[in-house]
């Protein structure tokens, strides 16, 4: 007797299961970013997507617009065409069951990714409790991606969203909070961020693998673990609706600089056509300052890294790059500084994007023309004349036909710089800031850092000799 009890309550606790599964499986679920307190960008069509049972009808409300598509494969999709900004608005999902997801945004959404100086948190950076305190803004939004590094690309990602404020942003990303605090002055409406950053990778880790493998070039980027960043913590982002992306990274591929200049590119583009967004606008941060400062010129793989962001800045549309080599630490890879490089990207964003009149770069070269033992340097962004902060001009070198590089002096003159050292009769090419810890004091006088450069085309340490 007690055996038939007993298979009867095992067969009742199956069917039960049965049930719950079946439940959950029937569950209507929005993708993790759409969820309480979104932000939704502006302007442009915002798909809403989620995982359902097979054939389950899915309908999205939002302010004025009533959408619906059926699950295929367990997976539904729907698009709201343009949306104003503002809110808090409500969001419904209903199928087989009702979701109402509250205090949604409508506004600017950006996306922030890269390495360690990217993930570096406010509360350990400079003025962290004076940051913190002035923090509160209920229209600027913030989500973290946890960090996972997979070797196929995931479907959802967890988390949540939590409105900027004292408690809130000392974990966040320092850069991209003081990205978004800059955008949300500057354009007055809410303003949504996705960190997505993990330290010390490189970017291949963050590049989906088979767009790695179609580029001769690139081969031997490809590791075991290449893509599994971008599996893990880019895909299941997409195809969120965003404005653009802000990226600080670098540092783990200064030993491939010269590869960086084909690697980087392709990692735009291949996030670019993901989206399905061409022109999605790309900013980053060029590599600060760091190691022991060198008093002679020398050959430097950071300088090369610098090289080829300026490269890509100058070559790829819709990118801009921020000069930061006035917020450098010798002795510390992670400068405290964070809210000059927020600003600086937020000053891009507001030309490139926003189509603000603003100067969001520094001095950088144009041509050069020979005289003598003299070389007059053209240079681009000089709006409103160029100063040498701090007295005399430093971090330039000169080199004659013998290619050896020694300290030059350099003197403004107008919107050109004459360079010219007194042991080099014959120059033929000039660096500025060639070095791990660039010196560079010029600036134009909108207060923004000249880029570190190169007239040369010599063999470079981490490329073809």
């Amino acid at each position: 007797m007690r055996r038939l009890a007993s298979v009867h309550v095992t067969r009742l606790s199956l069917v039960l299961l049965f049930v719950c599964v079946a439940a959950v499986q029937a569950a209507v679920k929005p993708n993790g970013l759409i969820s309480d307190g979104a932000v939704l960008q502006q302007g442009m069509p915002v798909p809403i997507w989620g995982s359902a049972a097979e054939g389950e009808k899915v309908t999205v409300t939002f302010q004025d617009q009533t959408v619906s598509a059926v699950a295929t494969d367990g997976k539904w999709m729907i698009r709201l065409n343009s949306l104003q900004a503002g809110g808090p608005f409500t969001m419904t999902i209903a199928g087989e069951n009702t979701i109402e997801l509250k205090n949604i945004l409508v506004g600017e959404v950006w996306i922030a990714s890269g390495q360690s100086n990217m993930a570096w948190p406010v509360d350990l950076s400079a003025d962290a409790d004076a940051v913190k305190a002035a923090s509160s803004d209920s229209m600027l939004h913030l989500f973290t991606v946890p960090h996972a590094d997979l070797p196929a690309p995931a479907t959802d990602v967890e988390g949540s969203w939590s409105e900027a404020g004292p408690t809130t942003i000392g974990g966040f990303s320092a850069v991209a909070y003081f990205f978004g605090r800059d955008l949300r002055k500057a354009l007055n409406v809410p303003v949504g961020l996705i960190n997505s950053s993990v330290g010390g990778t490189a970017a291949q880790q963050w590049t989906r693998r088979s767009c790695l493998e179609s580029i001769p070039d690139l081969q031997s980027a490809i590791t075991p673990n290449t893509g599994g960043l971008y599996n893990g913590m880019i895909a299941p982002v997409i195809p969120y609706a965003l404005r653009g992306a802000i990226w600080y990274q670098g540092e783990s591929n200064a030993g491939a600089a010269y590869q960086y200049r084909t690697l980087f590119p392709a990692m735009i583009q291949n996030w670019r056509q993901d989206w399905n967004e061409g022109d999605l606008a790309f900013l980053f941060v060029q590599l600060a300052p760091f190691q022991a400062r060198d008093f002679l010129p020398k050959e430097s793989a950071w300088a090369e890294l610098r090289e080829a962001q300026l490269l890509t800045a100058q070559r790829v549309p819709r990118t801009a790059m921020a000069v930061i080599t006035d917020v450098g630490d010798e002795k510390d890879i992670h400068p405290k500084q964070k809210d000059p490089v927020g600003g600086r990207l937020a000053l891009a964003a507001l030309r490139i994007v926003y189509g603000k009149p603003v100067i969001d770069s520094g001095p950088s070269f144009k041509s050069m023309r020979v005289e003598g033992r003299y070389v007059t340097l053209r240079l681009n962004s000089v709006d409103g004349g160029l100063v040498a902060k701090g007295g005399r001009l430093t971090g330039f070198a000169v080199a004659g036909e013998d290619r050896r590089f020694v300290n030059a002096s350099a003197r403004i003159r107008g919107d050109s710089i004459m360079v010219w050292s007194v042991s080099v009769a014959h120059p033929v090419a000039v660096r500025l800031g060639w070095a791990n810890y660039p010196e560079v004091n010029l600036y134009n006088n909108e207060g923004l850092p000249a880029s570190p450069f190169r007239t040369d085309d010599f063999p470079m340490e981490t490329g073809p000799q």
